[in-house]
């Protein structure tokens, strides 16, 4: 269980402190409320585009790094659909620093034309890198605007396409910070060997004269309940043939969340998994098949992914894929089975409570789904899933109609 105090500043920034004395590290985390989901459709890339630029200096310090590198810390950021996510460790004689330096950023950040084209070219570059230039690397640019029609998660972090990046202009830009990166649109959390009340000092001397932003009320179209298969057909120059299913899941604030993590668990997590023993080891059907789940704030997807051994038909392999989820909406799972699953997403929560790193992360992501305090709920909810609940959820998502496949073949 993960012990914090929480207060809000007057601008709103939302403020999480968790005591941790087992270390001299402390870590911050921020996370802006902003992810591609909140991209206009004709502008997409840009939350991603701002996690490279919100390092390229502020008003007031120049070269972000270099005064924290000084300090003793090191930082990173990500993006998803969701979320923008900047975090930080320090030690704690030099913390202020971190204020100091986050707080300018999300203040003033300095907006130079030599600055954007810079990390426009960057991005570019790891878009041909990550989609163009590596093998499979299209598929999401492919699998995502297939399964999705309407909501925005049918592009990519990275974007739908390099000319939004290429194109994005400076008027564009501000306005995406002005309309994001306030802090009534931030939640920070500070772990470490720290008390709450010199928290509050740092964080009235530091951010409390940042002003509000307006208000950002979300409003994104609902994806409508998918009602056909949908195949796409590909030919690429990669070394397998693969397959990708995307089958629709409920949100992440859901509790049939639980259930469909743990059949993405069922299925593929280790040696001993259903699709490791069954389809790679007794068939010889692939050489590597995961199955996961994107775990979106919105609803999302359950993947089911796999290279196929060469000589192997797609269609043998996807009615194998079919037949073993069949296995688990038509055959409870037994007790066995279920525990060992539990058993391993208890000794993985555990261990993601022992750096502070993680969790901060942990607790502003729950913070932002509604409650931090959930977080101590989450082993909970693992541990109360029953036999049944797999069943019903496999019954839910495993349906033909409901599934999105691209056949991706070799060349």
């Amino acid at each position: 269980m993960i012990q914090f105090e929480k207060f809000i500043l007057p601008n709103g920034l939302k403020i999480l402190v968790h005591h941790d004395a087992s270390t001299p590290i402390v870590a911050m985390n921020i996370l802006y409320n902003v992810g591609a989901r909140d991209e206009h459709p004709d502008k997409t890339g840009f939350a991603h585009l701002f996690e490279h630029l919100m390092f390229g200096g502020s008003i007031n310090i120049p070269d972000y790094d270099e005064p924290l590198e000084r300090a003793g810390g090191e930082n990173n950021a990500f993006t998803n659909n969701d979320i923008t996510n900047y975090y930080l460790t320090i030690p704690k004689p030099n913390l202020e620093t971190a204020f100091w330096l986050e707080s300018d950023r999300m203040l003033d950040l300095a907006f130079s034309l030599k600055s954007l084209r810079v990390q426009r070219d960057v991005v570019v570059e790891e878009f041909k890198e990550t989609n163009l230039n590596q093998p499979y690397g299209d598929l999401w640019m492919m699998l995502r605007p297939l399964a999705y029609k309407v909501h925005p998660y049918q592009w990519s972090t990275i974007g739908k396409e390099i000319a939004h990046i290429q194109n994005a202009k400076m008027d564009d830009v501000k306005a995406f910070y002005q309309k994001f990166y306030n802090p009534n649109n931030a939640i920070m959390t500070i772990a470490g060997d720290v008390e709450t009340e010199e928290i509050r000092l740092l964080a009235e001397k530091w951010f409390g004269p940042i002003p509000a932003g307006d208000e950002y009320i979300r409003n994104l179209p609902e994806e409508p309940i998918q009602t056909e298969a949908r195949k796409l057909t590909v030919e690429r120059d990669v070394p397998f043939d693969a397959i990708y299913m995307a089958f629709h899941m409920c949100r992440r604030n859901d509790m049939a969340y639980y259930p469909t993590d743990l059949i993405s668990e069922v299925l593929s997590n280790g040696d001993s998994s259903r699709f490791d023993r069954e389809l790679i080891k007794n068939q010889c059907l692939f050489t590597e098949i995961n199955a996961w789940i994107t775990g979106d704030i919105d609803e999302g997807l359950f993947i089911i992914s796999g290279k196929l051994v060469k000589g192997v038909s797609m269609e043998k392999a996807e009615e194998a894929i079919l037949k073993e989820l069949e296995k688990l909406k038509s055959e409870k799972i037994d007790d066995s089975e279920l525990q060992k699953i539990k058993n391993k997403m208890e000794s993985m929560i555990v261990f993601s409570e022992m750096k502070v790193l993680e969790k901060a992360m942990d607790l502003a992501f729950a913070e932002l789904l509604g409650d931090a305090s959930q977080y101590n709920q989450e082993l909970g909810y693992y541990l109360a899933v029953s036999a049944e609940d797999i069943h019903r959820q496999a019954n839910l998502i495993f349906n033909p109609q409901n599934c999105s496949t691209v056949y991706y073949l070799a060349k």
